[in-house]
């Protein structure tokens, strides 16, 4: 009986893992600033996630991901501009350790985060 029990389980896990993927294989993920991570400290890797390939133009005033203007909102936009950019050409999400991946969209009322295959 627990044999069956083991085998029902293992199937259905199977089918949970293959039916929470998209239809390429891939999951979504996205970049976003670590809560724990001071705000200088995400200000300075915000500035160079701007200077080397993300796209902050929605972050300037009057631009659909300004508000809410803190330092980790901007970061999260940011990071996950560089990472989505430039992931398959080595672009990482670290940013000396600011950092984490999420399974969870962030992207919010009018900012919308991007997510490239």
């Amino acid at each position: 009986m627990s044999s069956l029990f083991i085998r029902i389980l293992l199937a259905l896990f199977f089918l949970l893992s293959i039916l929470s993927q998209k239809s390429d294989g891939q999951f979504e993920d996205w970049c976003i600033a670590d809560e724990q991570t001071p705000d200088d400290e995400l200000e300075r890797a915000t500035k160079w996630a701007c200077e080397n390939g993300a796209d902050c133009s929605k972050l300037q005033v009057d631009q659909p991901c300004y508000l809410p203007n803190t330092a980790k909102d901007h970061a999260s936009f940011a990071f996950n501009s560089y990472y989505q950019r430039l992931k398959h050409k080595g672009g990482t999400c670290y940013f000396n350790a600011a950092a984490i991946i999420t399974a969870l969209n962030p992207g919010h009322d009018s900012c919308k985060f991007e997510f490239l295959p």
